[in-house]
């Protein structure tokens, strides 16, 4: 990694994982393999953000911990790169379970729990796919129509513009949202 850190990809080490590398990695990982519309495609650290985004929207009472964790809900794909599930499923190895090792690093390494709860995840996954839905009609040619047929169709009162940045705006937008849940999340420890 950038910031000198070696991580084994077969046992992760939470002691290896570091923010900044995340967020270089998901900025410069493209969602949709780049085949959206624009100068920039729209990165991983950027959908992280907005389904962060979502969620909290979605969840007014939720922890800064919850929070947080959607935010870091494809961490492990600054390593492993953005695969479509049929994709995972056809490369013949459990890719589950070593993404599942990735994220636990990742999960310990910022105090949330090794594994995520099964209701926590069903609510972070509800709001990555209303962002793939935006996504989709947005800037990678879906009609609505169509794109209710893969994706979640979001609630019509959430109105979500999707806006792709330039590599190192979405790498500061994704490290500016990860200090604030953090940073919010320490001082409510110590009261």
């Amino acid at each position: 990694m950038l910031s000198g850190r070696r991580l084994d990809l077969l046992d992760p080490s939470p002691f290896d994982v570091e923010i900044e590398d995340i967020a270089r990695g998901l900025a410069r990982v493209a969602r949709w393999n780049g085949q959206t519309s624009g100068d920039h495609a729209f990165s991983v650290a950027e959908h992280s953000v907005v389904v962060e985004h979502l969620f909290t929207a979605l969840n007014p009472k939720s922890t800064n911990a919850e929070r947080l964790t959607a935010l870091l809900h494809d961490a492990a794909e600054y390593v492993i790169g953005d695969m479509i599930s049929p994709f995972k499923t056809a490369l013949g190895i459990d890719y589950k379970a070593f993404e599942a090792r990735l994220e636990e690093a990742i999960h310990l390494r910022f105090g949330l729990p090794p594994e995520m709860p099964k209701a926590l995840k069903k609510k972070i996954k509800q709001c990555d796919l209303y962002c793939a839905w935006f996504e989709a009609t947005q800037i990678a040619g879906f009609d609505p129509v169509e794109a209710d047929k893969f994706f979640i169709a979001p609630p019509s009162d959430i109105k979500i513009t999707i806006d792709p940045l330039p590599v190192t705006k979405a790498e500061d937008l994704f490290l500016l949202r990860f200090t604030a849940l953090t940073y919010q999340n320490s001082t409510k420890t110590r009261t």
